[in-house]
């Protein structure tokens, strides 16, 4: 028997799902500016990304070792892996408000490490979960006014 959405539950639906979004189109942005870091350093380009300096483009390992520069691409590496556990943390309060089955949850948090994916499984769930919210506020309105 498939678990529905606690009464309590149902206000909190729509900001579960607005955080939800929003790390969810931040950390398929993320991963998309890693898979190119990926791509720049481990293909026969052998360059990697970095701010200040002589140019954005440098020699593989001597990014950020000039005074003034950055490492953008250890920076992409670290901000896409404290924003996936931003996107893990809306994942599980979406699913636990919702009440979906543990499959869910995995195959929404697969979101975060298949490029294009997030955007994809974020549409789909905001979806469902707003339509969810829709048909209980109304359940709820009907009882309210068949109460009266």
């Amino acid at each position: 028997m498939a678990l529905t959405v606690r009464t309590r539950d149902i206000p909190k639906i729509p900001g579960a799902v607005r955080l939800y979004r929003v790390s969810a189109y931040i950390t398929g942005v993320m991963l998309l500016l890693l898979v190119l870091e990926m791509v720049l350093k481990y293909t026969p380009l052998h360059t990697e990304m970095q701010l200040g300096g002589s140019g954005f483009f440098v020699p593989e390992g001597t990014a950020g070792k000039e005074p003034g520069t950055f490492n953008l691409s250890i920076g992409i590496l670290i901000a896409h892996g404290w924003l996936y556990v931003l996107y893990l943390f809306s994942d599980f309060r979406l699913w636990s408000i919702m009440r979906w089955k543990p499959l869910r949850f995995l195959w929404i948090a697969l979101g975060g490490v298949i490029p294009f994916l997030s955007f994809v499984v974020e549409h789909r769930m905001a979806a469902i979960a707003l339509d969810t919210h829709r048909e209980l506020t109304a359940a709820q309105q009907r009882e309210k006014e068949a109460a009266r």
